[in-house]
């Protein structure tokens, strides 16, 4: 089937998807979830066909790779969004007006929503969980990386839809070719919305070729400033936890921002680091601190290129500061406004740092791994909105919704 032809029939289906209700809806994820558990062999041998074509060293290769554990996970998420309520028909706001006119004002699917996303084959049950949810209709466009995986989610999907007798259209996975993200992009006459989700090239490209509206996720550019008031056994476990948790996803942490009179405490707070090989490029003062408590081979001196970089691996950046305003300063040059954090006991600068700092999450004492929908109890996530419109931080089920107004009257007419 043509990419025209999918996107024809995705339109078509917002029809079916609208009269489903959300008793029905929550019984086939529930399907859902058990299926893919049931054929997680089938899952994980095409998953391993995309592996097979990645380099093990890729930073991309733990995103694409898929395991037992990893798909009950995700159904894990898929049982925990049929737990929240649809937030569609919900009543934002009604009202009376003096001339007699009853206005209300529901909130309703967004109608048909596109993605493109890269080596990620969970963000294909993630999203389609979320859209299906809200009566959405999703178009999906994966990379080539996972192209065999999203190809064999999708064809599971799909199976499950028609055994519940529920159109198979409401979800379409595009191929996974250049051109289909091409098409994809210039079809704002089928597509309500984009999301890109990937790399910061990636959502560059989309934003700039795109005639369909786009909500920007997924570039993290994470910072971790370690205040001159922080409690050291707190910094090390947060900055440990956000960059070696899972280096693979948009919310790892990528610089630390030092205080100056902390810099003696640097090789305790990356000592644990060291077990799992953290490449550090440190900055001159963080360099001197560092050079005697820390591996040769695994500290590097740090370029104009160490700052500003979504590492997704094993390596990280320290920017040594003065004081809470330079470090602002230093996340406002390369922050990507997804997640930053401080470490500090003392109060007053805790608030004016999340006052100040320009970003979709900020914490304060707490890692930058929280970045996540499940993790804020919104059940799985479509992605992290960087931008400021509509939605921002973890998009759940609210934020792929819009509205309309509804108005009613006892026949009046306006003169």
């Amino acid at each position: 089937m043509s990419t025209q032809e999918k996107l024809t029939n995705a339109k078509k289906a917002t029809t079916s998807l609208a009269v489903l209700t959300e008793e029905k809806i929550n019984a086939v994820l529930l399907n859902l979830a058990d299926t893919i558990v049931a054929k997680a062999d089938t899952i994980i041998e095409a998953n391993k066909l995309d592996l097979a074509r990645m380099d093990e060293a890729d930073p991309k290769y733990d995103r694409l790779l898929l395991n037992v554990e990893r798909i009950e996970g995700i159904a894990g998420d898929i049982r925990n969004v049929t737990k929240l309520k649809s937030p569609c028909g919900e009543v934002l706001e009604s009202r009376a007006t003096e001339s007699g006119l009853q206005i209300e004002k529901r909130r309703v699917p967004i109608g048909v929503i596109g993605v493109i996303y890269e080596a990620r084959p969970n963000v294909t049950l993630d999203v389609f969980s979320l859209c299906f949810k809200t009566q959405n209709v999703c178009i999906l466009k994966g990379g080539s990386d996972a192209a065999d995986s999203n190809l064999a989610i999708v064809q599971i999907i799909q199976d499950v839809l028609k055994d519940n007798n529920v159109d198979v259209d409401i979800v379409q996975l595009l191929s996974a070719e250049r051109s289909a993200a091409l098409e994809l992009m210039q079809a704002d006459e089928y597509v309500d919305v984009l999301i890109p989700r990937g790399s910061k090239g990636l959502i560059n490209f989309v934003r700039e070729n795109s005639s369909v509206p786009v909500i920007e996720t997924g570039a993290g550019i994470v910072h971790t400033y370690v205040d001159k008031y922080a409690d050291l056994k707190r910094a090390k476990a947060i900055v440990t936890n956000a960059k070696t948790r899972r280096v693979s996803v948009c919310n790892a942490l990528d610089c630390m921002i030092i205080h100056k009179n902390r810099l003696n405490d640097l090789p305790v707070i990356c000592e644990e680091m060291i077990d799992d090989n953290v490449i550090i490029y440190a900055d001159k003062e963080s360099y001197e601190a560092l050079k005697d408590g820390y591996p040769e081979e695994l500290l590097k001196e740090a370029t104009n290129e160490s700052f500003g970089t979504e590492f997704l691996s094993y390596k990280m950046s320290i920017k040594t500061v003065d004081c809470l305003d330079e470090a602002l300063a230093h996340i406002r040059e390369y922050s990507s406004k997804h997640s930053e954090a401080i470490v500090s006991e003392d109060k007053v600068t805790a608030d004016a740092f999340a006052q100040m700092v320009d970003a979709a999450a900020v914490y304060i004492n707490t890692s930058t791994a929280f970045t996540d929908g499940a993790q804020f109890g919104l059940g799985a996530e479509i992605g992290i909105s960087t931008q400021k419109l509509h939605a921002r931080g973890p998009m759940a089920l609210k934020e792929i919704t819009s509205y309309k107004w509804v108005v009613s009257s006892e026949g009046l007419t306006r003169s």
